[in-house]
Parts: structure tokens; C-alpha cells; sequence
């Protein structure tokens, strides 16, 4: 399954291996240092798919790493100063995974997906047209499908493991999490993360209509953005000059192989149906096309 231009599963002999995520294989270095490589696996309705996406694994790393460096002023990033070369000094194992691996501190993960919508669009606009409220957070009335919020809303949800479902909560059972100054702190961030970069993106012709951040703590108790930021993985991503209310615009993320896997006999548990050489390639076009558009901007 491995070719080179996709690589489906990492295999680094020198580190130990952590975890394998649904995209992300995760390396211990030392006590203070892991090792993320992300994959070209590809997640749909939280089950992964059998075929890996070429060059989705280097794109979200390029797009997350850009972030972190254009977001550094508003909260510290797990990014550490230790070298790729350094971690793996053989050329032909860091080849494996250049440009899709990052050296990070360890953290403290949060138990919670800090998710910021800015547009009322999938889940959240199901449940508006039930309940005139997302997650619990009333909104006006009269709102079309993908309309822009008044005000970006903050929904956090729980933490699922792999092939299961997140499930969307109340702020106050975030609290009950992480304690009254955690999830502040987590909120706040959030919400000034997704301001700056949809403010930037829209000027790259690019709408972020929500986003799903992830944070941690270091042994000081002090917050950190971990996992990946703003990439088409976690986000939801527009184009502006195809954008209007009333309809779900086109996207530059996994929007379009869910769309196809929507048209088939599939019940979205595992395992995954394989996908037409023809959708993984779009569906790989319009990652890269995400990732110029934001990063030579």
C-alpha cells in the first residue's frame, strides 16, 4: 500500500512506536521529545479508510507548521527546537518521512476537541433547523444553510478514540473536565485563533468555516496548541469566489470523498469501503491547492 508518493503506515526502526492514530503515527525520542508523523491515511465519519490519500501527510504538516508560526504570538505551540536529521541521523529512514514529521514536546493532552464554527454548516446546521441552536447555543432566527455567524460560536466535544464518534458538549461539562481556568483559557484561544486565521485565509480567497483545535499542558501547567492547526483535515475550508448562502459551497478538504462515500450502501462503521483512484487524486488536488493558496499568500 506504500508507494512513493503515498505512505499509508510509517515503520521507523530506530524510535519506539507510541501510537498510531487515525492519521498520525506517533514516535517516542526521549523524556522530554515524541516523534508525529502524519500519514496519508484518510478518516471519513471517524472510521479510516483503506486507501491512503498521496501526499495528504506533507500537505497538513506544511499548512499546521505555518499556522503555528503565524499564531506563536497568541499561544505557545508544541513544536521543539530538535532537529529532524538529529532524531533520525539515518538518510534513508528520514526520507521515509521528510516533510511530514515534526519533533514535539510532550504534553499533557486535554480531554476535550475545542471546535469553533463561524458558519452554520453540517452538524451545526441540522441542528439549528431542530432546535434554532447549535449545541446548546441559541442563535437568531432565519438563518440559511452556510450563512456566517453573527459571532463565532465555541462547541467543544469529547475526545473519541479511534473509530468512534465525538460527541459535541456544553461548555459547562468542558469546566467539569479541565477545571473553570483550563477550559477559559481553552475557549478564549480558540476563539482568537479562528478570528486571526479566518481573517487571513478570507484574503487568500479562502473561507474557514469552522475549525477543531486541540491543546495541552506542560508540566507548569501552562496551555499549548498541540495535534495540527487549521489544516483541511481539521478545518472546513471554502473557496470565497464559489461561496453563497442557502447552499453547502464546494470545499478544499475531505468534504468531497465524504460526498461520494454519502453515495454509497456503506453504514460508516469499519471497515471503510476503498475509494476510485479518481476521487483519492481530486480529493489529493485540492489539498495541495489549499495548502499555495495559504502558505504564498
Amino acid at each position: 500500500m506504500n508507494t512513493p508518493q503515498a505512505l499509508y503506515e510509517s515503520s521507523l526502526s530506530s524510535l519506539k512506536l507510541l501510537a498510531r492514530g487515525k492519521v498520525r503515527d506517533i514516535y517516542d525520542i526521549d523524556g522530554e521529545t515524541m516523534l508525529i508523523v502524519t500519514t496519508d491515511r484518510l478518516s471519513a465519519f471517524d472510521v479510516i479508510l483503506p486507501d491512503p490519500i498521496p501526499g495528504k501527510g506533507r500537505v497538513l504538516t506544511q499548512v499546521s507548521n505555518f499556522w503555528f508560526a503565524k499564531l506563536q504570538h497568541i499561544i505557545p505551540n508544541h513544536l521543539a527546537a530538535m532537529t529532524l536529521e538529529q532524531v533520525l541521523p539515518d538518510p534513508v529512514e528520514r526520507a521515509q518521512v521528510e516533510g511530514r514529521a515534526v519533533v514535539v514536546k510532550k504534553l499533557r493532552p486535554l480531554p476535550v476537541e475545542a471546535i469553533v464554527r463561524g458558519y452554520l454548516i453540517g452538524s451545526g446546521w441540522k441542528d439549528y433547523q431542530a432546535s434554532g441552536a447549535v449545541c446548546g447555543i441559541p442563535l437568531p432566527a432565519g438563518l440559511q444553510q452556510a450563512q456566517q455567524l453573527p459571532e463565532p460560536i465555541y462547541t467543544p466535544s469529547t475526545k473519541a478514540g479511534v473509530d468512534q464518534h465525538d460527541e459535541n458538549i456544553p461548555f459547562e461539562k468542558s469546566v467539569e473536565l479541565m477545571g473553570q481556568d483550563i477550559a477559559g483559557q481553552v475557549r478564549e484561544a480558540s476563539l482568537r485563533l479562528y478570528k486571526e486565521a479566518a481573517s487571513y485565509a478570507k484574503e487568500q480567497g479562502i473561507i474557514i468555516a469552522d475549525t477543531k483545535f486541540e491543546f495541552g499542558l506542560d508540566k507548569e501547567g501552562v496551555l499549548y496548541l498541540i495535534d495540527e492547526a487549521l489544516t483541511p483535515d481539521s478545518s472546513r475550508f471554502w473557496p470565497a469566489d464559489q461561496y453563497q448562502v442557502g447552499i453547502s459551497p464546494p470545499s478544499f478538504d475531505k468534504q468531497y470523498v465524504r460526498d461520494y462515500l454519502e453515495t454509497l450502501a456503506w453504514d460508516k462503521t469499519a471497515p471503510g469501503p476503498s475509494l476510485p483512484i479518481d476521487v483519492a487524486e481530486f480529493c489529493a488536488a485540492k489539498y495541495r491547492e489549499a495548502e499555495v493558496r495559504l502558505t504564498h499568500g
